[in-house]
């Protein structure tokens, strides 16, 4: 039903002349009314519509009949209890919302919403209320400042996307078909994209780089095909923020992409703050600008956020759900409902189908599903890690035995997942007695991730939720846990402190305050160094794990040698799932799909799994490589 049509049908049920203005947020529709009485007593009109039309449907108030701000926050402020401890209050005035910041969003929401309701009928405000993160953090603030800075843009913007869904396009449909295009991550790990194509629709899903790779025809997505055409781009799809999947999206936006990025709000933080991380390793390597700080700021003001298992309608014949994929926080698995029920197509990015120190596993079951892309990270037989139980008390040993001696222990990390679950399982340990306290240096993004780790609690499995709920039992506060935010600390912490463990990005050594840590620390045989996370072929992190021993670092013309020293260690765990996780996602999963496409893992491990999955399930299993196009349907 076209746009046009359907707001003139819903008007139809509504009384006359309620409605000042109907606008989109999206697939979702908003009705401003400048009748108070109907604002407040409008539940069962609105409600009546959600059923007739199953869209979501919302009625604000029109600016004309609103309170005025310093009036309205300050009733807000009266009629939300102390216990709530409101922080920040914002007013987006173009869509009549206001959100309220708390650090119990549970008090200030009120009993079953009460409160809400309350603020609502006495200010005309329509407030939405959001969990101040436990850690301070500017960029964070900075993140959701932009978002209110460009609230008129936005609105006009969400506007747009609705048309686009509701009208659709003059491409024609002579057939139905859909096809996927690998333009990354094709028997390979990094630089994760992927086009998505039906008669009506090109969705781009990821678009990430390869951080191992300095050659640009290696590193970035392979855009140049003939498939692509940035101009015809509808959306795009963010499964989750680690740069092998994000890393790439702000060059779409300096090329003058300004179409919808759907993902959760912590992928939506999180890969704000690696991109600026991305930018800021870029200029202090002296490498190419692919893209600067403006670029990541329009990606933020085009992204629209969306919950687990929330149904949206993202262009005329494709409608997007995002499950839980057990990754990271927000990371997520993308279900495409294509052509109203021609095909369901399912993403699972990376996945983690096992229960982590933060999240739940991925989900397994769907409503449909016919054809599923899996990761092959860990696709290769011999890819079978072992139980988490050991790996905790090799971690203590080696930290143990590393404090004894005098020496520091450095971890490279990824800024999002592997470092918090280490946080956790250091905080456990201690807490349960199993390891002294010993200072934990935090380095790089870690910090302001960590803090989004507790702004979005809901996202995290109900062991951490808990924890975090009560402020002075959460895991991330810990006294022994300490922000290196600067290079005058991180020098502090490489002279002046003793025993110690380092936190630092990046995960594979690839730029990244973990280098400048290496650099000072290799020499030393009293230093220990932890890989905990996957290294890629080419990255430094991978050189030392083979036992290259001796590393030359450039400064201009004039090579540095550094010798290592220090010991070198491997600890098993990872946020991916391991051969026999994949395996039994397979068995376990609902309904069972026709077709299997293997991506994200090295040629032999995704040919591999490929060949397992076939002989276990019998089903069609194809591992493509780059530049090749598969029919979906």
């Amino acid at each position: 039903m076209a746009q046009i049509e359907i707001i003139k049908e819903m008007l139809k049920l509504l009384p006359e002349k309620a409605v000042s203005e109907a606008a989109f947020e999206g697939a979702n529709i908003v009705f401003y009314t400048k009748d108070k009485e109907f604002f407040q007593d409008s539940n069962g009109a609105i409600r009546g519509l959600v059923q007739e039309f199953k869209k979501r449907v919302e009625l604000r108030a029109d600016p004309s009949i609103m309170m005025e701000l310093e009036a309205a926050e300050k009733v807000i402020r009266e009629m939300v209890p102390a216990e709530a401890a409101v922080g920040v209050i914002r007013f987006d005035s173009q869509r009549s919302t206001v959100l309220i910041e708390a650090e119990k969003p549970g008090v200030a929401i009120g009993k079953q919403g009460e409160l809400l309701r309350a603020i609502r009928g006495k200010t005309f405000w329509t407030p939405v209320v959001r969990r101040m993160p436990a850690i301070k953090s500017n960029l964070i603030e900075n993140i959701r400042q932009v978002l209110f800075q460009h609230s008129d843009y936005r609105r006009k913007f969400l506007d747009k996307i609705g048309h686009r869904i509701y009208d659709g396009w003059q491409r024609g449909k002579k057939q139905e078909w859909v096809r996927i295009t690998f333009l990354g991550a094709g028997r390979q790990v990094g630089r994760s994209c992927f086009l998505l194509q039906t008669p009506e629709s090109r969705i781009l899903i990821d678009c990430g780089v390869n951080v191992a790779s300095d050659d640009p025809t290696e590193a970035f997505p392979i855009l140049d095909c003939p498939e692509f055409n940035i101009q015809d781009l509808d959306a795009v799809v963010l499964s989750h923020a680690h740069i092998d999947h994000c890393g790439f999206l702000p060059y779409l936006f300096k090329y003058g992409y300004r179409g919808p990025v759907y993902c959760t709000e912590p992928t939506r933080d999180i890969a704000a703050l690696l991109l600026l991380d991305y930018v800021k390793i870029m200029k202090g390597d002296n490498r190419t600008m692919i893209f600067d700080v403006d670029d990541v700021k329009e990606f933020v003001k085009h992204v629209v956020t969306l919950e687990f298992e929330e149904v949206t309608d993202i262009t005329p014949d494709v409608r997007l759900t995002l499950y839980n994929s057990g990754h990271i926080l927000g990371a997520s698995m993308c279900h495409f409902n294509i052509g109203n029920g021609l095909h369901n197509y399912l993403y699972t990015a990376d996945l983690k189908f096992g229960r982590t120190p933060l999240l739940d596993p991925a989900v397994c079951h769907f409503p449909r599903l016919e054809t599923l892309m899996i990761e092959g990270t860990y696709g290769g037989k011999t890819n079978v890690l072992p139980p988490g139980k050991e790996q905790d008390e090799f971690l203590v040993a080696t930290v143990m035995e590393t404090v004894k001696r005098g020496g520091k222990v450095l971890m490279p990390v990824l800024g999002s997942g592997r470092a918090q679950d280490v946080m956790v399982l250091i905080e456990n340990l201690v807490r349960t007695g199993q390891m002294p306290k010993v200072p934990v240096y935090v380095d790089g993004m870690v910090w302001d991730i960590t803090a989004i780790h507790t702004a979005y609690p809901e996202f995290l499995n109900a062991n951490i939720r808990k924890l975090i709920f009560h402020k002075d039992e959460n895991p991330f506060l810990a006294e022994y846990f300490k922000h290196v935010g600067s290079a005058k600390e991180r020098k502090e912490v490489l002279e002046d402190t003793g025993a110690c463990v380092i936190l630092a990005t990046s995960g594979m050594m690839v730029g990244g305050p973990v280098v400048e840590y290496f650099k000072h620390l290799a020499e030393n045989p009293l230093n220990t160094l932890i890989f905990s996370s996957y290294q890629a072929e080419g990255s430094l992190g991978h050189r030392i794990l083979h036992g290259e021993r001796e590393i030359v670092f450039r400064h201009g013309t004039r090579p540095e040698m550094i010798k290592v020293n220090m010991e070198v260690f491997r600890l098993e765990i990872t946020d991916h799932s391991d051969r026999k996780q994949l395996m039994n996602f397979l068995y376990k999963l609902s309904p069972r799909p026709k077709k299997v496409l293997i991506n994200h893992g090295e040629a032999s491990r995704c040919l591999d799994l490929a060949s397992s999955i076939h002989k276990q399930n019998k089903v069609e299993t194809i591992a493509p490589r780059n530049l090749e196009t598969v029919r979906l349907k």
